[in-house]
């Protein structure tokens, strides 16, 4: 591993969760964003992601994007971060520009140093396996600075609901070019880019500071001017608070990898990720094949958010209790 005092991750905790609506709205009626429930841990799924995090970076480099809605939520589960490294977005407005709002502090602070990106919504059976492919992409991204690097999990089977990167070659063990980027295929079409080498998109992606900024010059460098402004040190936090506050709200929403990374396969390599029962917990059909394949079942937690008293809606139980309601 190189230097860790060189490495940070940015934990993305900013999204409404709105595909899991069906398991994840309480009995009043509330909807939970999937990064704030559990899976049959006594953790949240976003504390699961940034424990995940210090494969590659120390305390004091772990931050996490998250939007102001959901501060109820957030608060207890990143109570071990430093303030200044919980980015707050004003509005969930996709991740294209939560990442943009991680970079740029980032830059300010640490301008020569890799970043890793980490979903904090996401589950993995073998946390080992996934944090050696970690440090892997980590330190190709810090030998390589113009490159990032994406983690391609390898398929099990042909899901018609993940997206897909395909490589410009097969390698076990070394990246590889990116040709293109598939999304949602058909059972057919998902079975032939298995045969080509077809990875799934974990949206795990690793490279300097430098190369990931690069990926936003053209399309979004208005937005980037703005952003700076709204973030530069020499105002006030009160004007600098409103002056992101008012940029938030009239940006569009942006999907991090359909309208930035998609646009720039030529700067991007794929690492193979050996299998690691990694999932995006994305529909509730995932969740339930994710709760089948526990070896062994554990009862349900609900542990209390030190600081608000609110529980953590175990996914596990909230998909047990949907199947029994359809099947009554």
């Amino acid at each position: 591993m190189r230097s860790v005092s060189n490495m940070w991750a940015i934990v993305l905790a900013g999204g409404d969760g709105s595909r899991l609506r069906e398991i994840t709205t309480t009995a009043a009626g509330e909807v939970i964003p999937k990064q704030f429930c559990s899976l049959q841990r006594k953790t949240c799924l976003l504390e699961d992601a940034l424990k995940r995090a210090q494969a590659v970076a120390i305390p004091q480099h772990i931050c996490s994007v998250v939007a102001e809605q959901h501060r109820r939520w957030w608060s207890s589960a990143l109570k071990n971060l430093p303030d200044q490294n919980i980015f707050v977005e004003p509005k969930n407005r996709g991740t294209a520009h939560g990442i943009l709002l991680a970079l740029l502090q980032i830059d300010r602070r640490a301008s020569n140093s890799v970043v890793v990106l980490l979903p904090a919504d996401h589950y993995l059976a073998d946390e080992i396996t996934m944090a050696r492919s970690l440090r892997t992409a980590a330190n190709l991204a810090a030998d390589n600075q113009g490159l990032v690097y994406l983690l391609g999990a390898e398929p099990d089977h042909p899901d018609q609901e993940l997206g897909y990167i395909v490589p410009s070659e097969r390698c076990r063990d070394a990246a590889a070019g990116v040709v293109r980027f598939v999304e949602k295929p058909t059972k057919e079409k998902a079975h032939a880019l298995i045969r080509e080498g077809g990875l799934w998109n974990t949206f795990i992606l690793a490279g300097s500071v430098r190369a990931l900024l690069n990926l936003f010059e053209g399309h979004f460098m208005s937005t980037m001017k703005a952003m700076r402004h709204a973030l530069h040190p020499a105002q006030s936090e009160s004007v600098g608070r409103v002056a992101l506050e008012l940029l938030f709200a009239d940006l569009e929403s942006q999907d991090f990898s359909r309208d930035i990374l998609e646009r720039h396969e030529q700067m991007l390599q794929v690492l193979r990720v050996p299998s690691c029962g990694w999932t995006d917990l994305g529909t509730p059909k995932r969740v339930e094949e994710t709760v089948r394949s526990f070896a062994r079942v554990r009862s349900p937690v609900n542990t209390r958010h030190s600081a608000t008293g609110a529980l953590y809606l175990d996914l596990a139980s909230s998909q047990r209790h949907m199947r029994l309601t359809q099947a009554s």
